[in-house]
């Protein structure tokens, strides 16, 4: 087994909300980074958690000498990967792309690594960073498949704004000042204004799914993939909330054999990257109602700068053989890409396939 490096020189493609939030998380979590390196569409010098950073423009020669390159797929770099992943692999440079490009590619695995870091063994230097709501539902649901084989999922999602970027946070804020105002709100960002409204709608349709829109088949091709189950049955409604950061999701699941809740709450208490937050306004001994103001659920203020992902609201579905419900949030920004990327940097540091 080859010797394992100390230290790494690394890229970030991209630096907006998300290539920003990968740099921080590096320097967070303390990566052994000794060079970090930053490509985007223009130079400039760009602020990062009060260190500045000299932003490059992308080039196939920049990725020669560097070790790993994360690509954030915001802010320009959407589809830079198609352009410089291959190229940066052919260079000695192992990629973790954040894009939706590759996630399908048989020849790429799709890793939360609470989930499946098992796949990183089969990578050929380039792995996909699933969809921010698939990424959070296969931490919450990962624990409950392993005990009782999930075979449906149902699962309505609130994303926040900043899925779609710092544009759409402005967008939102500037909105609820306008109608506290008294005044006409104006947007570009989505069809309709968001700011006290929601839209079933995200990303644009696709002929492969009649009438699903490309969130809900993000949702259902990734969730397959990561799970190692393509037979999965999973249904996604994908809805956009005036919620500046932290997706929520309501999921539906249907196992193979009996899981109690409390066998589901123990499961999940336990898993890693999981916060159980399930207190409901009932005395389980003495069936009593308390104080309502006492219940204790996830909400997306609670994910909000947080790694974990936060589950609650596990109950029986009544009308299901085999059946639970359960609500779950998390930081789309953090978790739902930049953590999970150097996170799945850090399995291959600890698995010494870097």
């Amino acid at each position: 087994m080859a010797q394992r490096k100390k230290d790494y020189r690394v890229i970030v493609v991209g630096v907006g909300m998300v290539g920003s939030m990968m740099v921080r998380v590096l320097r967070e979590r303390k990566f052994p980074a000794k060079e970090i390196k930053i490509l985007a569409t223009r130079e400039r010098i760009e602020e990062i958690a009060g260190r500045k950073y000299q932003v490059k423009v992308a080039d196939a020669q920049e990725f020669d000498g560097f070790d790993l390159a994360f690509f954030a797929g915001t802010e320009g770099a959407s589809g830079a990967s198609k352009l410089y992943g291959w190229e940066a692999v052919s260079r000695g440079v192992v990629v973790i792309d954040n894009g939706k490009d590759f996630r399908m590619d048989p020849r790429v695995p799709l890793v939360v690594p609470e989930v499946n870091a098992e796949a990183l063994k089969r990578h050929q230097g380039f792995i996909a960073n699933p969809n921010c709501s698939t990424t959070q539902m296969v931490v919450a649901l990962a624990p409950i498949h392993r005990a009782a084989r999930i075979k449906r999922i149902v699962v309505s999602t609130y994303q926040a704004v900043s899925g779609t970027g710092s544009k759409a946070r402005v967008e939102l804020e500037q909105q609820v000042r306008d109608w506290a105002a008294g005044k006409k709100p104006v947007w570009e960002q989505y069809v309709a204004p968001i700011a006290f409204n929601l839209m079933p709608q995200i990303a644009g349709l696709k002929h492969e799914f009649p009438g699903y829109y490309e969130e809900e088949i993000k949702m259902v091709k990734e969730t397959r993939k990561i799970l190692g189950d393509p037979r999965l049955q999973v249904s996604a409604t994908c809805v956009r909330v005036p919620v500046l950061n932290g997706h929520s999701e309501a999921i539906n699941v249907q196992t193979a054999k009996k899981l109690s809740v409390a066998q589901a709450r123990r499961l999940l208490a336990k898993a890693p990257g999981v916060v159980l937050v399930d207190q409901p306004d009932l005395d389980q001994k003495k069936l009593k109602f308390l104080d309502p103001r006492r219940s204790r659920w996830p909400y997306p203020q609670m994910a909000d700068g947080r790694d974990e992902v936060f589950v609650g609201r596990i109950r029986e579905d009544l009308s299901a053989k085999n059946a639970l419900d359960l609500f779950c949030v998390s930081d789309n920004i953090r978790k739902g890409a930049a953590t999970n990327a150097v996170q799945i940097a850090e399995e291959l540091v600890k698995r010494n396939l870097l």
